[in-house]
């Protein structure tokens, strides 16, 4: 059987990114994401995506995701974006730590068929309400979707997604690994194009001397027109 390189990277990444810590925290969290994607006009394309997230243990959001995106067919399999983001992030007692992120990315359509990879590549650059510098951060995404029955149904779904900042911030940036996103999950279709997404993602945060851990439900609602 042959294993693509780019699988082979990812997944080693996942098994040895957790060993370098001896101490976790673990954290029950939801998160949902409504993305709306379409044409414009031609090869333009764009996405709107928005995403709350429930964590400490469900008692809170403590993030809201707002991320537009304009993007271009380079080819049938690849397409390049500019993007926005504006991340919400309240802070217990009062005041925030929001932050504003513009990023570029290629989405490229691996492998097509009942048994579908794709590649997400994003780059980050993050300014932070709590100080001066702009982080540069690296992700990387590997996703695969199984059909099952004659792939007119439900799929199975998995990924893995490693994150590395490029430099330290006054605002808590460290260079480095950063984060590590597991997800299993099915998509389910919809009328039209449209599916939802739902399954355990497990998110790997790197922290000073210890790691945190979500355990997290997601739930994802993808319109495409």
């Amino acid at each position: 059987m042959r294993i693509h390189p780019a699988l082979l990277a990812t997944a080693l990444i996942a098994v040895l990114a957790p060993a370098a810590h001896a101490r976790t925290d673990h954290d029950l969290q939801a998160w949902g994401n409504l993305t709306v994607t379409g044409a414009i006009a031609g090869d333009l394309v764009y996405f709107a995506e928005v995403q709350p997230r429930i964590t400490e243990d469900l008692s809170r959001v403590s993030q809201t995701l707002l991320r537009p995106a304009i993007g271009v067919a380079v080819t049938p399999d690849v397409t390049v974006y500019q993007g926005y983001a504006k991340v919400l992030q309240p802070v217990p007692g009062g005041g925030s730590a929001d932050e504003d992120r513009s990023f570029q990315q290629v989405s490229w359509m691996m492998q097509r068929g009942p048994r579908e990879i794709q590649s997400r590549t994003r780059f980050e650059q993050r300014w932070n309400e709590r100080g001066d510098d702009t982080g540069f951060r690296l992700r990387q995404m590997i996703r695969y979707e199984h059909a099952l029955g004659d792939g007119t149904g439900p799929a199975l779904l998995t990924s893995v997604e490693a994150f590395v900042a490029l430099n330290d911030t006054d605002w808590g940036a460290r260079g480095g690994f950063d984060q590590l996103r597991t997800f299993v999950g099915a998509e389910v279709p919809l009328p039209g194009a449209s599916t939802v997404e739902a399954g355990y993602l497990n998110q790997l945060v790197d922290g000073a001397g210890s790691t945190r851990m979500g355990h997290t439900l997601s739930v994802a609602l993808f319109i495409r027109h």
